[in-house]
């Protein structure tokens, strides 16, 4: 058994429902400031409304969750469902590229800040919209590292109100976790959950406690191998069979260091071990293997996939040239450059802990941040904003 080391941040809270997404990415528009707001409505004057039978009661908080990492920008807004869920209303994602040449420069460039803003103000709009009363807006790994992201998240506020916060990859990897943790298998007492990013990969190995069977941290990584820092050093039209191989050879060779220390292997032959994976490499191969004629949340959140099919799926799509990519209808355009470099990531992820399947789970930082808000509102305090 492992040695638990001191977690960075408390057991995952037990799971809260979430019910589908709903609504489409919106294009275009200028934005008004985000309010903060109270959460309590101010339509009665005095933050509470009256009920079909004339009692006073509160009204509906509406939250709001804001994720900009180094490829994409994603927002969930949902308002409260029941005592212990929420029921999201809104949704939008959009592919900005924030950290494209972040590797090279160390800086955020002027045309990835401009399509950033430009995203960032339809969030604004959304936000408004839904009359968001509590939310959390964060960023990672492109702003953690770019020097110049101060002057950047400056401009953010200035151009569209909202206030973003640079998170570190332990509160990247626990609001993660907390969102994917209702997909985990409560008999399975150990559990390696990854997110493959743009501009890193956070692994988290976790064991279930008992007899609480809260989820407790035993370790934690983040590797600075995202699918925009891999693409960027080895190409995004082309692979040969030997490119494709030095990025696995290379991810697993990051990974070493943190299997010799939790000894994670020994864990598997007894399945004793399930894996969950949050990305979209990895919910792009999910729908592929899906033959999806669309993408679809609802069809691949929660799916299995076999690592015989990942191997396969990969390297099928690691001969394929940038216009056969992009041509099938779960990777697109804008992914066809990007999604090899995460099969890379996620196939060196795979060689290093064989457990033979994985969760897919389409859903991560943006629920874990709702679920803390719904806490907080519940208790009357935690991280959210007011």
């Amino acid at each position: 058994m492992n040695k638990l080391v001191p977690s960075p941040f408390p057991p995952v809270p037990p799971p809260v429902p979430v019910a589908a997404e709903a609504g489409a990415a919106a294009t275009g528009g200028s934005a008004p400031a985000v309010a903060t707001g109270r959460a309590w409505s101010k339509a009665s004057g005095s933050g509470r409304n009256r009920n079909d039978r004339g009692a006073w009661e509160r009204p509906a908080v509406t939250f709001a969750a804001l994720d900009l990492g180094t490829n994409n920008c994603r927002l969930l807004v949902a308002r409260r469902a029941g005592a212990n869920g929420f029921r999201v209303v809104d949704a939008f994602s959009r592919i900005v590229r924030l950290g494209e040449g972040l590797g090279t420069t160390g800086r955020l460039a002027d045309a990835a800040m401009d399509r950033t803003v430009d995203a960032l103000r339809v969030c604004a709009t959304r936000l408004a919209q839904r009359g968001v009363t509590r939310g959390r807006y964060v960023a990672t790994e492109a702003c953690r590292r770019a020097a110049n992201c101060g002057e950047f998240l400056d401009r953010v506020r200035r151009e569209t109100g909202i206030g973003i916060e640079i998170i570190d990859s332990d509160e990247e990897a626990r609001l993660a976790v907390a969102g994917c943790a209702p997909l985990l298998a409560p008999a399975v007492p150990h559990a390696v959950v990854f997110d493959i990013g743009g501009g890193s990969t956070e692994i988290a190995w976790l064991h279930r406690g008992r007899p609480s069977g809260a989820l407790q941290l035993f370790g934690l990584v983040s590797l600075p191998y995202g699918v925009v820092s891999l693409t960027e050093r080895y190409g995004g039209d082309s692979f040969t069979e030997a490119s494709y191989g030095m990025m696995v050879a290379e991810v697993r060779t990051a990974l070493a260091p943190f299997e010799a220390q939790h000894g994670i292997a020994r864990h598997i032959d007894g399945g004793k071990v399930q894996m969950l994976g949050s990305s979209g490499t990895v919910t792009t191969l999910a729908g592929i293997r899906l033959e999806l004629p669309r993408y679809s949340r609802a069809a691949v959140d929660g799916t299995l996939l076999d690592f015989a099919d990942i191997v396969r799926c990969s390297r099928r799509l690691a001969t394929l040239d940038f216009a056969g990519r992009a041509a099938h209808p779960c990777i697109g355009p804008e992914r066809a450059d990007l999604v090899v470099a995460g099969c890379a990531i996620l196939e060196a992820i795979c060689a290093t802990w064989p457990v033979g399947r994985l969760r897919v789970a389409d859903r991560g930082v943006r629920e874990g941040i709702l679920m803390d808000l719904a806490a907080a509102d519940r208790g009357g305090n935690g991280r959210g904003r007011r």
